[in-house]
């Protein structure tokens, strides 16, 4: 079914009320049940929408029982912690107005309009329109959020205060894109339609590349949970061209490099006690060395984003670990250390090495009461394995 309208009619809702929670493996019991009083085609589709509800709850929460979606809507909306953040930061600059270009189900729509901004939410798909449409209504926020079937790249936004763009990063044929001018719209549209704009925030992979930064953009990339969920370009008031910036949610810590002040590579030094493990948004971002200055730390290998150092320091940017064991690659080696520890419950973590942590579990095999983690890396640019436990 690719019209959203049967599920939102009494009837429909009715349905999407009865298959809630409904199991994949209960899936065809309840939908032979169902169909003796209602068309099959609206029971098949109150079931897929039950599937993708299930699905959205790890990006939104609670509001994803009430909202609806698309499968390539689920994958590529903004999950509402780091679309909550966005919205803030435009409440703010005072910002009151927003241009929503690229608005997929409206998830960006409707952080921006909790935030008290109203917002013209722009998509050229029609059932994605419909279904944005449909999420400002269930949440209450249709009187702040005006969805527009268009091609982005036709619309005035002049008479907003800000512009918001999300390319479509990813292709059906090709799956994910990396070239940020197969972007659609490519990444240069976008830069100039944040240029014209008082204010502006660009959503780009955060596999980006550096060199393909524009010069007038704060770059910044936003972690939730420890995963790396996107970059953001800013322009405008209150952004430094050319700034680097790592923010971790949920407790919004934050580092920012500006031009003038970025540190060089940090050296390369013996491995310590301690072993750091820098979040991702700090590593994409390139600010390593901004952390390792902040532990008074160094490298383990001038390629490898591991900080050592002697002293256990706190810090919200990286995971400490006291190493106990620094072994060269040898597995038959560390699975007599692990044996003789009784080692069962062994967390593997890989950084500049090709094997894969399932596989060295396999040959392993860890029995036992303890716990350690095992860092399949280099040091000084020799294959090591480094034994360890949180610190």
């Amino acid at each position: 079914m690719n019209d959203l309208a049967p599920l939102l009619t009494p009837e429909g809702r009715a349905l999407l009320d009865a298959v809630r929670g409904t199991a994949a493996a209960d899936e065809l019991a309840v939908a032979t049940r169902l169909r003796r009083e209602h068309p099959a085609e609206l029971v098949s589709a109150a079931l897929g929408q039950a599937r993708l509800r299930q699905r959205a709850v790890a990006k939104f929460g609670a509001d994803a029982e009430r909202m609806f979606f698309t499968p390539h809507g689920v994958e590529q909306s903004t999950r509402a912690s780091v679309a909550t953040y966005r919205a803030e930061c435009f409440r703010s600059l005072g910002i009151r107005s927003v241009a929503d270009l690229c608005c997929g189900i409206g998830g960006d729509a409707i952080a921006f309009a909790r935030a008290g901004i109203r917002v013209l939410a722009v998509d050229r798909d029609p059932l994605t329109c419909e279904t944005a449409r449909a999420n400002a209504a269930a949440l209450g926020l249709a009187d702040l959020i005006e969805v527009r079937e268009a091609d982005v790249t036709e619309v005035d936004t002049s008479p907003y205060d800000a512009v918001f763009v999300d390319p479509a990063r990813r292709s059906g044929a090709r799956g994910r894109i990396f070239d940020p001018e197969a972007y659609s719209p490519p990444l240069s549209w976008a830069v100039s339609a944040a240029l014209r704009a008082p204010f502006a925030a660009l959503k780009i992979a955060p596999g980006i590349p550096h060199e393909s930064i524009p010069a007038e953009a704060e770059a910044e990339w936003i972690s939730d949970a420890g995963d790396v969920k996107e970059a953001v370009l800013w322009f405008g008031t209150g952004r430094t061209p050319g700034a680097r910036r790592a923010v971790l949610l949920p407790s919004h810590a934050g580092i920012l490099a500006t031009p003038d002040a970025m540190l060089p590579d940090p050296d390369v030094r013996p491995l310590g006690r301690y072993l750091y493990e820098p979040d991702g948004a700090v590593i994409r971002a390139h600010l390593v060395a901004e952390v390792a200055e902040e532990l008074g730390g160094g490298l383990i290998d001038p390629t490898i984003a591991y900080v050592t150092a002697d002293e256990l320091r706190p810090t919200p940017y990286a995971t400490a670990y006291e190493i106990t064991d620094q072994l060269h690659f040898n597995v038959k080696k560390l699975k007599a250390l692990l044996r003789e520890r009784e080692v069962g419950i062994l967390t593997v973590k890989k950084r500049g090495s090709a094997v894969e942590p399932e596989e060295l579990r396999r040959k392993v095999k860890p029995q036992g009461p303890n716990s350690a983690t095992v860092f399949l890396t280099r040091v000084a640019g020799a294959p090591t394995m480094l034994v360890g436990h949180p610190a």
